[in-house]
């Protein structure tokens, strides 16, 4: 009932917009995750190019660390009005009612970052953000947080490690199956509920960038974690769409420059967030950190790339082709750069 009222209030001032005294648009960005993330720090630089643009025009409040709304909730909370800006995961998506953004979760899928980001700028993120528009969505781009690790109590080399272990995941039909694939048990959970569920042994282990990890400080908590980059954990930028479409033209422009200068960064820093929070972790001592030999890599993808053809009507077979045929395109292009390397004298 609350949502539904601030919604009617946010509708009823003309450019769906919430405005101070000062005549200001207010944007309230919420989103889940530290500050010091490459999310958080993204989050902070649109605020201040957005501000910057519109002159003054516009004011970018934001909510690190769930203090608006857990994951559960912000989604909602976007589509009623109660906040205009959110980030959220694209796990976050299938929920409610898109379930092709579970092209995503899909393990082994995106071999590097060149081939993801070639999928969500081009066709492939085009057709996706098309799905939110009945939802009361609008997506203007997708940030990046990192390949996925598995962690836990116990050292991970083999699938059948995981086997019996109480693995928290996003909600998320792929990722529910992922981890029934390994012979885990998945358990759906909020974000910010994690660290705790850790400590008291409510779940045994997660999957996470190096970032979140470190951030949320479950280095504390876990005691092995495996270098598998089995996964990607990316967001989308998304706005409420009554609130988008009543913005003045110049106003929404402005924005979108400031997104795409917010979403250079971000994509900039998010590689080396992570890069510094593994040697953190290390530093710490806490948690054993093991890499993944080839053999033992084949013989996870052996177990999971399966996924794909399991999927490919909830996702949608054309979507999972573009990005086999983006990730092959980018390899043959890597292949062929390599040797041309090799062969260029130096100075």
């Amino acid at each position: 009932m609350k949502l539904r009222t601030i919604a009617i209030c946010v509708l009823a001032l003309g450019i769906s917009g919430v405005a101070n005294a000062a005549g200001e648009i207010i944007i309230k960005f919420s989103h889940v995750v530290a500050p010091d993330t490459p999310k958080g720090q993204a989050a902070e630089r649109f605020k201040q190019v957005a501000e910057k643009l519109t002159r003054g025009r516009v004011k970018v409040e934001v909510y690190p660390n769930s203090q608006l709304y857990k994951d559960r909730e912000e989604i909602e909370a976007l589509q009623s009005g109660a906040v205009q800006m959110l980030a959220p995961s694209l796990s976050k998506f299938g929920p409610m009612g898109a379930p092709e953004f579970q092209l995503f979760d899909l393990p082994f899928l995106f071999p590097n970052q060149e081939t993801l980001h070639r999928v969500m700028d081009g066709e492939a993120g085009k057709k996706l953000f098309a799905k939110l528009d009945t939802k009361g969505v609008t997506g203007l781009t997708f940030w990046d947080n990192g390949f996925k690790q598995m962690s836990s109590n116990k050292p991970m080399h083999a699938p059948t490690d995981l086997n019996g272990l109480k693995m928290r995941i996003q909600s998320s039909k792929v990722l529910n199956a992922q981890m029934k694939a390994l012979g885990a048990n998945p358990q759906v959970m909020a974000f910010s509920e994690v660290y705790t569920a850790l400590q008291q042994g409510v779940v045994d282990g997660t999957e996470n960038p190096v970032s979140n990890f470190y951030t949320q400080k479950m280095h504390e908590v876990q005691k092995h974690m495996t270098i598998s980059n089995h996964g990607y954990l990316g967001y989308a930028v998304i706005v409420n769409k009554t609130f988008w479409d009543g913005l003045p033209a110049d106003v929404r422009t402005s924005l979108n420059q400031a997104m795409k200068e917010a979403t250079v960064y971000e994509r900039d820093i998010a590689q080396k967030d992570n890069d510094d929070a593994l040697a953190r972790v290390i530093a710490a001592k806490t948690t054993t950190v093991y890499t993944l030999t080839p053999t033992e890599r084949a013989e996870w993808q052996k177990t999971l790339l399966p996924l794909q053809k399991e999927f490919e009507t909830i996702i949608g077979a054309d979507l999972i082709k573009i990005a086999n045929t983006t990730a092959a395109q980018v390899a043959k292009e890597q292949s062929v750069a390599k040797p041309a390397e090799k062969a260029t004298p130096k100075k």
